[in-house]
């Protein structure tokens, strides 16, 4: 091992000249020359978040083990090995980062056998301080718009529907206040966070809160869906792969995971994952370490994980089909999100604000809410909680009016039709309140509502 330790910049500052890529970035020098790993350290220390040195091939392949790193600044010229024919070997091992080849000698020969190894750029030896630093900074963005295009291809293909107001939880109920209060508390933390409850009640929305208020807010957060992956496709997309590892795979990729470098990793549907690769995820979770398909090195990942379902977990293990020993790992933290119809008055301000929003989106005139309306949508069960909220506002504007039993004046029916999910409701929410001798406060805390719920219902049902 060379005697040099690695120079680290706890906080370094966005560099206005070279982009502020440079400030979060992880480079390795390979290079057996002590006066250039020097040079470099000097150069990239004050501006980088990590950098470490190795003299020789051996010790680069030992840095490689320990850490990922965005690029490595490598020169050609080195005993025992050179370094093309190093960086060759790494990628058909597992090393998906970017690679500058330092050179003294700029013929087309050497031009050609650094693009075949996977160099991106390389710098003729001697160069000046602000020439590196420029190849490096390219590399960065690069790699930063890669891995945004493909996050953003990703999330358009597989996510459901594009909800608005995604970034934030909307509404002053205390149900919501209690789950924003928790995520204040937790999202400093490096605990791995587990949100629970009905589809469409902001799961997504609560991650995304946990990442922007974490200390990771300025890298990737990337939702995946489980459950929209194809279970033959899954450990590639999650994990990446190797040129060459399965049928119709004609190049590297890097999976998912490692997209999420430095960020905040959201698995949606996590019930939904198969059981062979929940295996794999634990292992992941245990190790800190990635194995692309066909590749032979493990990827050291620095990620935050965050993990969401609308199904009950601890059944799905006494099932068989959730591993038991995942579903206690994940669990450290968990965050119940309330359904919309125990949340009070948030239905009114999430639709007021969805009218807003989608008014402009749709270019159409808002549709007033009147108290007709406001009555209707605040005594209206909301089975599918806010995503329904969201898709009923945008089929209001485009008629031009609330649909049928969420019109002004055609509010819910104070005697709802025998049979139906509203009678059902009805009768089970008086079944309990007799229970309660009418104690409105003690029936809310055991139907799991609130008691502002309890009293429009019941103004609703002229009870």
């Amino acid at each position: 091992m060379g005697s040099e330790s690695p120079r680290h910049t706890r906080d370094p500052q966005p560099d206005t000249e070279f982009g502020p890529s440079l400030a979060h970035a992880s480079i390795l020098v390979v290079d057996d020359e002590p006066g250039m790993r020097n040079f470099l350290l000097r150069t990239l220390a004050p501006r980088c978040k990590h950098v470490q040195v190795a003299s020789d091939t051996n010790e680069a392949t030992a840095r490689l083990d320990e850490q990922h790193y965005d690029v490595i600044i490598l020169d050609n010229i080195m005993p025992r090995k050179n370094g093309l024919d190093w960086l060759a070997e790494q990628r058909t091992i597992g090393f998906f980062g970017e690679a500058i080849l330092m050179t003294a000698y700029a013929d087309l020969e050497t031009a050609i056998q650094a693009l075949r190894a996977g160099a991106i750029d390389f710098i003729l030896k001697p160069f000046r301080s602000n020439q590196i630093l420029n190849a490096v900074a390219q590399c960065l963005d690069r790699i930063r718009l890669q891995r945004e295009n493909y996050v953003l291809r990703y999330e358009l293909t597989a996510a459901s529907d594009q909800m608005l107001l995604r970034d934030r939880l909307i509404g002053h109920s205390r149900a919501i206040d209690r789950v924003r209060e928790t995520i204040a508390r937790v999202a400093p933390l490096p605990t791995s966070v587990l949100l629970t409850g009905q589809s469409g009640t902001g799961k997504e929305v609560a991650a995304r809160s946990l990442h922007s208020l974490s200390d990771r807010a300025s890298k990737p957060f990337v939702p995946i869906n489980c459950g929209a992956i194809p279970p033959e496709m899954i450990e590639s997309e999650l994990f990446g792969h190797l040129k060459g590892a399965f049928t119709g795979a004609e190049r590297a990729r890097e999976g998912l995971f490692l997209h999420a470098q430095g960020g905040t990793l959201f698995l949606d549907e996590i019930s939904e994952m198969p059981l062979a690769t929940q295996s794999k995820l634990l292992r992941v979770l245990e190790d800190r370490k990635v194995r692309p398909v066909g590749a032979e090195r493990e990827v050291p990942v620095d990620i935050r994980f965050v993990f969401a379902t609308n199904a009950e977990l601890d059944k799905e293990v006494q099932a068989g089909r959730f591993r038991a020993d995942l579903f206690f790992r994940i669990n450290v933290m968990q965050i119940h999100l309330p359904p919309l119809n125990a949340r009070e008055d948030d239905v009114i301000e999430l639709a007021s604000l969805f009218m807003k929003k989608l008014s402009a989106q749709l270019g159409m005139p808002q549709v007033p809410i009147d108290d007709d309306a406001r009555r209707a949508l605040s005594t209206y069960s909301w089975p599918g909680n806010v995503r329904e909220l969201r898709n009923l506002i945008e089929r209001t504007l485009i008629l031009g009016y609330f649909p049928d039993g969420l019109g002004p004046g055609e509010s819910t029916p104070a005697s709802p039709e025998p049979g139906s999910l509203a009678d059902v409701e009805r009768r089970h929410i008086l079944a309990v309140l007799t229970a309660c001798k009418g104690q409105r406060d003690e029936a809310a805390q055991k139907l799991g509502i609130s008691r502002k719920t309890i009293d429009r219902k019941l103004a609703a049902w002229n009870v």
